[in-house]
C-alpha cells in the first residue's frame, strides 16, 4: 500500500518569457489553494493527499496540468472551480473528472 491515497502533483513550472509553461497559468497559486483547500477537508496526510509542486512535467503545452498519482490521470484545469472539481470527485469520490483529463495519447 502507497503512504499517500493520492500524490497530486502541481506543474509549476516556469520557462523563458515566450515558452509555453505552466505556470504563466497561475500554477503555483492554484498549487497552494489545493493544498490548502485539501487539508481544510480533513484530506492531507498518511494514508490520503499530498499536494505538492513539481518543476516541468514536459507535458507544458498541453497545461497547465498536473498528475494525480498512483492513477496517473493527467489533468487540465483553468481556475479554483476545475481544482475543486477534482478534489470532490477525483480525490474524494473516486471519479475522474473526464472533461478536464488529458488525452492519455499525448503522454
Amino acid at each position: 500500500m502507497s503512504y499517500f491515497k493520492h500524490h497530486v502533483f502541481f506543474c509549476c513550472n516556469q520557462r523563458q518569457p515566450g515558452e509555453s509553461c505552466c505556470n504563466d497559468h497561475k500554477a503555483s497559486e492554484l498549487q497552494t489553494y489545493a493544498k490548502e483547500r485539501t487539508a481544510a477537508l480533513g484530506l492531507k496526510g498518511k494514508g490520503s493527499v499530498r499536494v505538492n509542486k513539481a518543476g516541468c512535467l514536459g507535458r507544458c503545452d498541453d497545461g497547465p496540468v498536473i498528475v494525480v498519482y498512483p492513477d496517473n490521470v493527467w489533468y487540465t484545469y483553468v481556475d479554483k472551480e476545475d481544482i475543486d472539481e477534482i478534489i470532490d470527485s477525483h480525490l474524494m469520490q473516486g471519479r475522474v473528472v473526464q472533461r478536464l483529463r488529458l488525452p492519455e495519447d499525448a503522454a
